[in-house]
């Protein structure tokens, strides 16, 4: 099975074809108010204040960003208040990103003499690496070009037995085929660490995925608060989970089947191929920035629909430069929000389908969206803020 996308130099393939401008800011936003095919993070955090661990982390991210393949080119602007700091200076980003092959540009604001200056001369390279993107042309690629990432949110008793099952069979299609997926939510493993651990490749594996699970429960109850008082949350009550182990137990399922190969870092780029636990936040607001920054084309969400009231029009993509599939199997939930779902896994429990067949289905839809055609929530224009999932406190 194939899909038609941009090849890179590096021998990856794009599914989208933009330009990135980043850090963020007033200079980026401006140049992409102006410049059509352009992206931009839209997030508060600079790195200013942060610990050097934090500050690596949000590099990290941009790197990341501005090496996915759904990326043709790159501007590194400095004016940011982080750009001073070893991690975050505009040649070091620039350095890592180019050696993915693609152009990247550094505007440096105190050489142009003024911010206006600086945006003067932005407007016109961005159009100018806008159209030299705009001259590459589709072509096709199989599976193993493909990388997505997904989470599970509002999640309910459809999510466990249809929903996630459904992704996890996506998941193993694309891993079979020599693709990458990326899975996460590390609140949400705990209760269901001892099963997964057992799909680590190795040792070390299994041993990491306990390790971040006995963390983030560690660093929750030395707040004074036990995990299990904030995560099922509320809309999770609301939708018939009872307790954390339930939820997990649910939650795990999207993963699939395949091996583990390693447990990532928030942004973490994999060795190689096939699937990765990512020791992220639940946060659809930071968790797909990170996978995106870990270099998946393209992200889904998997929506319960426990507690989710007359929201029918829902979150575009956090991802920056990937693209943000819906999926549920709550009826409901469909019903509800017609116009910003794109796939309905409700079937399973109806009886209309088995989850392999309607994980068919899935995967012909993602080879459809990688090969162009766009999400619901994609033809809308507003961009909700971007958090970085940073683990120190701030200064």
């Amino acid at each position: 099975m194939n899909f038609t996308g941009y090849a890179r130099p590096d021998g990856s393939a794009g599914i989208r074809n933009h330009v990135l401008v980043i850090p963020g800011g007033f200079l980026a936003a401006k140049i992409c108010d102006f410049v059509d095919g352009t992206k931009t993070i839209l997030t508060a955090d600079t790195g200013s204040g942060r610990t050097s661990l934090d500050r690596e982390t949000i590099a990290r991210t941009l790197i990341g960003l501005g090496r996915n393949p759904n990326v043709a080119s790159v501007i590194i602007h400095t004016l940011s208040p982080g750009v001073g700091y070893p991690e975050l200076k505009p040649a070091r980003l620039a350095e890592e990103i180019a050696k993915s092959g693609k152009r990247v540009e550094i505007l440096d604001v105190a050489k142009e003499g003024s911010t206006f200056r600086a945006l003067e001369k932005g407007v016109p390279l961005a159009r100018e690496m806008v159209l030299e993107a705009s001259r590459l042309r589709r072509q096709p690629f199989d599976l193993s070009h493909l990388a997505i990432g997904v989470k599970c949110g509002h999640s309910d008793t459809t999510s466990g037995i249809a929903g996630n099952p459904v992704i996890g069979n996506l998941f193993d299609r694309i891993v079979a085929a020599g693709g990458t997926a990326f899975f996460g939510e590390t609140t949400e493993i705990i209760g269901a660490e001892h099963i997964l651990c057992q799909r680590g490749i190795n040792e070390e594996v299994s041993r990491k995925i306990l390790e971040a699970a006995a963390k983030i429960e560690a660093a929750a109850k030395a707040t004074g608060d036990d995990i299990r008082t904030v995560n099922p949350v509320p809309s999770n009550i609301a939708g018939g989970i009872s307790s954390l182990e339930e939820k997990s137990l649910g939650a795990i399922h999207k993963s699939g089947s395949a091996p583990v190969q390693d447990v990532l870092k928030y942004g973490e780029r994999p060795a190689g191929k096939g699937l990765y636990f990512v020791d992220n936040w639940m946060s659809m607001g930071s968790i797909f920035a990170g996978y995106a920054a870990s270099g998946a084309q393209l992200v889904i969400f998997q929506l319960g629909g426990g507690g989710v009231v007359g929201n029918d029009l829902l979150h575009t993509s956090t991802a920056v430069i990937a693209p943000l599939l819906w999926t549920t199997a709550n009826p409901k939930t469909l019903a509800m929000a017609p116009t910003s779902l794109d796939f309905y896994s409700g079937t399973v429990i109806e009886g209309k389908d088995t989850i392999e067949e309607a994980g068919g289905k899935l995967l012909q839809l993602v080879l459809d969206i990688a090969s162009g055609t766009m999400t619901r929530v994609e033809t809308l224009r507003h961009t909700d803020p971007t958090q970085i999932y940073l683990r120190d406190p701030s200064f």
